[in-house]
């Protein structure tokens, strides 16, 4: 009696060619996407690196604000005129750097303990609320990423915060965030604010002009039709009265 053996092929048809495919998709996926992730860190980078010495058209925010416009069907006239770093009066700056970030000149684009005090708040909340951003951190997430509050997106921003910092000093970090942040439906940058709100230049706005700017910066749609709120009142009194001891780039 002959005994048959039966032969497993292990050529790229049989059971071993198989095993690779399967469990090389893993493999391959993981080399794309990091692949993707490391050519996205580059171009961000090299973006940033142009910037020290060019000036943004427009930013991600800018983008988005637009595609949503465009989509809901509304008709926005957009309102971005870039003014340089001295055409931009001192008591905006004063009151931007007391109302969002009182060490701006001194840290290095992110403060440990404001970022451990929004963890805390989120936990309690059980949802992210909360992201203790520094100028620079709130700079790095209008240039190149969405309005998302996602722990991904967190960390892409801290991430575009240290290039940020690493290419530019702090006068160009503050010149780009003055000239790029919103601060209503369509109107971006501190000579648009200036013109929409107080029909003067950024150049000549008075303190309390300044102050009242720096605090709808967190929320600028909805203080663009709350203009006379009593909270935005009060607040803009307290940052009014900080304003002194603001430190600006320019002073070091």
């Amino acid at each position: 009696m002959t005994l048959v053996v039966d032969s497993v092929p292990t050529g790229p048809t049989g059971r071993s060619g198989s095993r690779r495919r399967v469990f090389g998709w893993p493999a391959y996926v993981f080399g794309l996407l990091a692949f993707a992730w490391i050519a996205t860190q580059a171009f961000y980078f090299v973006q940033i690196g142009i910037w020290t010495f060019m000036n943004p058209s427009d930013t991600a925010f800018m983008r988005a604000a637009k595609w949503r416009f465009w989509h809901d069907g509304e008709s926005i006239t957009f309102q971005h005129q870039w003014v340089p770093y001295d055409g931009i009066s001192r008591n905006l700056k004063r009151a931007i750097i007391a109302s969002e970030d009182a060490d701006f000149v001194n840290n290095k684009g992110y403060e440990v303990d404001a970022i451990l005090q929004a963890w805390e708040k989120n936990k309690k909340k059980g949802h992210m609320s909360a992201g203790g951003s520094t100028i620079t951190q709130q700079l790095a997430r209008n240039l190149f990423l969405s309005t998302e509050k996602t722990y991904i997106r967190k960390g892409q921003e801290l991430i575009i915060t240290l290039m940020l910092e690493f290419w530019m000093d702090k006068e160009r970090i503050f010149e780009i965030y003055l000239n790029s942040v919103e601060w209503g439906k369509g109107v971006y940058g501190a000579q648009a604010a200036a013109a929409h709100y107080y029909k003067t230049d950024a150049s000549k706005l008075s303190v309390g002009q300044s102050a009242r700017l720096a605090v709808m910066l967190p929320r600028p749609k909805y203080f663009d039709d709350h203009r006379n709120g009593p909270y935005l009142t009060s607040r803009a009194a307290v940052i009014a009265h900080r304003m002194g001891a603001a430190e600006l780039p320019s002073d070091k």
